[in-house]
């Protein structure tokens, strides 16, 4: 019999932080991971340079989680990011926001953080075991007992869940996690691959994949959605769109598009500018050069290639003068620049989805503590839970803020104790 104070299932960020969490509180924890090494994901987060977090006050970075944002209130208000930063630092890792709003590691290197928590986990005596998949939890119908892998059964009276969700499944994210809370009598939401690029019904966008299109803005054209947006940089590609807003507008645009079968969107790449701003830009320009030909004065806004696939949308002539197009072709112009249609009719799914959207419903997990409000001892932290949010540090945060009070067992008076007592 292997007998632990806490097993925690999964060794992402949450994971990982809610075992070192738990054994500095002097408890013997056990962690659990399916592959042969800790911190796939992890490895792999901000294109590998590992964006921690990020500056927003609390109140802000909640809001861009949507309206189940405010579940993470007691997570944050324990360990936001500056907690964070200051967890590092205490480890040997020195972080820095160079643009002032995302955290990286200085070396800007997920190995560096990867490599701290190892040690950290190490030294704090945490027993971690590798090609160990849990494969069933064991309880009474009120209390946790145990958890069962292929090999072992192990037993403790707490077990943390921090088995992630579906995105990236060759880094060891296959929803597991989902089936064992169901099995404790969990609700899991309906799931969606989310940051991820999307597929487009226009071809033209392969013409224009030589650049990235700043300060864009995304909103879906279906009359119930209008409201949704996004805005940020958007890069084409061979079939669809991709850079940072598109990842954070795929969360949204999943859903719909298993509901309507496409989705419509309408994408300003012109820094805001609606038709008269466009047409009064125009007319400054030629004011400057007379022989400005119409494709002259669109490139004054987007890159070449992008000009000449929307000139041609329009039945624009490129090599003509904007005063001499046909009138309805002006027209056609101005609107296309002003809100250019694409439709989105696919992506590829899980495999390169970064997050998963949906999970364990939060109406049936205690914010205070991420303890199950179904079973006793159970608890449950990082992606595995429906709550998602964009690029730039929210998913880590709330990984590592969610494991810091999964971590602590339902204690949660005691957030701010010292532990050097349990450090060595």
């Amino acid at each position: 019999m292997s007998a632990y104070s806490v097993i925690i299932a999964g060794s992402g960020a949450a994971g990982m932080m809610a075992a070192i969490v738990a054994a500095r509180r002097c408890e013997k924890v056990l962690l659990l991971e399916k592959l042969a090494k800790p911190g796939a994901k992890l490895k792999a987060t901000g294109g590998g340079r590992c964006n921690l977090t990020n500056t927003l006050d609390n109140e802000t970075f909640m809001a861009r989680f949507g309206r189940e944002g405010r579940f993470m209130t007691p997570a944050l208000n324990a360990f936001d990011h500056d907690a964070l930063t200051a967890f590092f630092r205490d480890i040997g890792v020195e972080t820095h926001a160079p643009d002032g709003y995302r955290v990286f590691p200085l070396t800007h290197n997920a190995e560096t953080i990867l490599s701290a928590l190892e040690k950290e986990l190490e030294r704090l005596g945490v027993d971690v075991r590798c090609h160990q998949r849990v494969t069933g939890l064991v309880h009474d119908g009120q209390c946790v007992a145990s958890v069962e892998t292929a090999s072992e059964t192990f037993y403790a009276p707490h077990v943390i869940l921090a088995t992630g969700g579906m995105g990236y499944p060759q880094l060891g994210a296959e929803g597991d996690g989902y089936a064992l809370a169901e099995a404790a009598g969990h609700t899991v939401t309906d799931l969606y691959p989310a940051m991820m690029p999307l597929r487009t019904k226009e071809t033209w966008v392969q013409h224009c994949r030589a650049e990235t299109i700043p300060k864009v803005t995304i909103r879906v054209d279906l009359k119930k959605h209008k409201k949704l947006r996004a805005d940020g940089d958007l890069i084409f590609t061979k079939t669809g769109i991709r850079g940072p807003a598109v990842l954070d507008f795929a969360r949204e645009v999943t859903p719909l598009l298993e509901r309507y079968g496409e989705v419509p969107l309408r994408v300003n790449m012109t820094k805001g500018m609606n038709e008269d701003d466009l047409l009064n830009h125009f007319k400054t320009v030629q004011n400057d050069r007379r022989d400005a030909t119409t494709l002259d004065l669109v490139k004054t806004l987007l890159p070449e290639p992008l000009g000449l696939q929307l000139c041609t949308l329009a039945n624009a002539d490129p090599g003509l003068p904007f005063s001499r197009q046909p009138g309805q072709a002006k027209s056609d112009l101005l609107k296309t620049l002003a809100w250019t249609p694409l439709t989105v009719t696919g992506h590829d799914g899980f495999k390169m989805a970064m997050i998963t959207r949906g999970g364990v419903s939060l109406k049936e997990i205690r914010p205070e503590t991420m303890e199950s409000k179904k079973l006793e001892g159970l608890y449950f932290c990082g992606e595995i839970m429906n709550l998602d949010g964009p690029c730039g540090g929210y998913n880590l945060q709330w990984s590592f803020a969610s494991g810091f009070v999964a971590g602590h067992l339902g204690r949660k008076d005691n957030y701010k104790r010292d532990y050097s007592a349990c450090r060595s």
